[in-house]
């Protein structure tokens, strides 16, 4: 079974969103971002994986525009990501492969880590990131 493990947030203020969910809801940051795709901070509740990000560039963006602040995509923690890759595309959601490629996406074992994902366009145009691994700050379980 999948495990909600990461949701990611589109913020044009990472640094104000991210003190919310630290100080009103105590939230952890266990990491910071800050590359040529986005800025942004990792929190996490122990279990669940938050990313706040302010995305610069458009293909990172996937289907939203650069000013879009809100839910942008959720991830799922898998037992077999190739196993998962073709249950994604037999219900005929398939990988973001300008996406994928800007953030040098897709999980192969010579990536290994935490936070290695492949993102799929799934029902409704949501984005959807597949990882065996997890992410930083979550429970590998």
């Amino acid at each position: 079974m999948a495990r909600i493990k990461h949701i990611a947030i589109a913020s044009r203020d990472p640094e104000k969103t991210a003190e919310f969910y630290k100080n009103v809801l105590g939230l952890e940051e266990v990491g910071k971002v800050s590359s040529a795709n986005a800025d942004g901070y990792y929190l996490s509740d122990g279990n669940v994986n938050m990313a706040i990000l302010k995305f610069k560039n458009d293909v990172v963006s996937g289907d939203f525009d650069m000013e879009y602040s809100g839910i942008h995509h959720i991830g799922f923690q898998v037992d077999d990501a190739e196993a998962a890759d073709i249950r994604m595309k037999g219900a005929d959601a398939y990988p973001m492969d300008d996406v994928n490629d800007a953030l040098h996406g897709g999980m192969t074992p010579s990536r290994g880590g935490r936070n290695v994902e492949t993102k799929y366009r799934g029902p409704d145009g949501v984005m959807i990131d597949i990882s065996q691994g997890g992410w930083v700050g979550t429970d590998p379980e």
